[in-house]
């Protein structure tokens, strides 16, 4: 079959179900690196690798959710939960400025005592007080708890938050679209079904917002969900072309209840096996994160040769993985340093993958590599 499959990626044509399947699960691992750079430098032939300058903040750690692979969230009542205000917020948005980030990447709990409005605002006074901080805001479940205290269907919900400054959404709660899943892993009221993330993405576009696709896997997903999950994907991509990156990341156990039916976390091989699976079925996404981050800083840069073309963001600050033991920390410099260790150019980008700048090799590093390849 891989014969079969490299024909297909050669011509530029689509794999099926059968074909994601064989890849995930009995393709050798090494083949699957040059299918996916094939389809990598089709969708971006330059030898170039972006990232963000960004950070992650929470505004409430209150929700009703109960997710299995959470150890982030607060019932409401709870020590240690908190909701800030909004001029708590901008106090936390004015140090991001501070350290140079031009987008905040901004999620919470599903909490039932914030009304729409507080939302509307954090988008509004992040627009009026800091123009060079674009905001990416919100994930599904928390626009479908916006609809349920808002009274207002999402068409609604969105153009007033378009009105309020909001241009995209991050991919969050979609861990695996597969509705057997979400039952074990997560409430699916009120964390939502397959279609109420799909749907939720689908009117986000059609209000003239972006967003990016992500995946959680590692857990209690079949390879059969994988697949279902790029299949939903790539469906509603080819709809509304309105996704403009995927991005994957491994479950992490400590301190969840979900550590009782999973004992081992997914590893590197798996990781670079859904990164290059993930480039060469979803033909119609632009961009794949290999997230130094989540998977750790070697194999986030061998992912660059497994079919990504992004390298993620800087994440200065980070609280949810952080609660289930993953601390994980870099500055610009090294991110910039590991991209060209990895043999491409690093550019910084904005949300929307429009590219900042380029930082191509400096004199110095010029000079070491012309040195190691003499001495060789």
């Amino acid at each position: 079959m891989i014969s079969k499959i490299r024909k297909k990626v050669s011509a530029g044509e689509r794999i099926n179900r059968e074909e994601g399947l064989y890849l995930l699960r009995d393709a050798p691992l090494l083949e699957l690196a040059p299918l996916a750079m094939e389809w990598r430098y089709r969708h971006n032939p330059l030898q170039r690798v972006t990232f963000i300058v960004d950070t992650n903040l929470n505004y409430t750690n209150i929700c009703d959710a109960y997710c299995t692979f959470c150890a982030f969230y607060r019932t409401p009542g709870q020590d240690g939960g908190y909701t800030y205000t909004i001029e708590q917020m901008m106090q936390q948005f004015r140090r991001a400025e501070e350290m140079g980030c031009t987008t905040v990447l901004l999620q919470g709990g599903l909490n039932d005592d914030l009304p729409f409005d507080y939302y509307l605002d954090l988008v509004r006074e992040t627009r009026k007080r800091f123009p060079g901080i674009y905001p990416h805001f919100f994930s599904a479940p928390e626009i479908k708890k916006m609809e349920q205290v808002s009274g207002l269907g999402l068409p609604e919900v969105f153009a007033r938050l378009y009105d309020a400054g909001l241009r995209s959404i991050p991919g969050g709660g979609a861990e695996v679209l597969s509705d057997r899943v979400k039952a074990v892993v997560s409430k699916l009221d009120p964390k939502g079904t397959t279609f109420d993330w799909t749907e939720v993405h689908r009117q986000a576009h059609l209000a003239g917002l972006r967003s990016t696709a992500t995946m959680m896997y590692g857990h209690v997903e079949n390879d059969e969900d994988i697949i279902e999950h790029f299949e939903v994907t790539r469906q509603l991509q080819d709809e509304t072309g309105g996704f403009t990156a995927f991005i994957p990341w491994s479950y992490k156990r400590d301190n969840t209840p979900l550590s009782r039916k999973v004992r081992v976390e997914a590893g590197p091989n798996r990781y670079l096996r859904m990164i290059a699976v993930a480039r060469i079925y979803l033909d119609n996404v632009q961009h794949i994160q290999a997230s130094w981050f989540s998977e750790g800083k070697k194999t986030g840069v061998v992912a660059l040769r497994f079919g990504g073309d992004d390298f993620g963001g800087t994440i200065f600050d980070e609280n949810v993985m952080q609660e289930a033991g993953h601390y994980n920390r870099t500055t610009v410099e090294e991110i910039v340093a590991l991209i060209r260790d990895a043999g491409f150019v690093p550019a910084q980008r904005t949300t929307l993958y429009e590219i900042l700048r380029e930082l191509p090799e400096t004199a110095e590093a010029a000079a070491r590599a012309a040195d190691k390849q003499h001495s060789a």
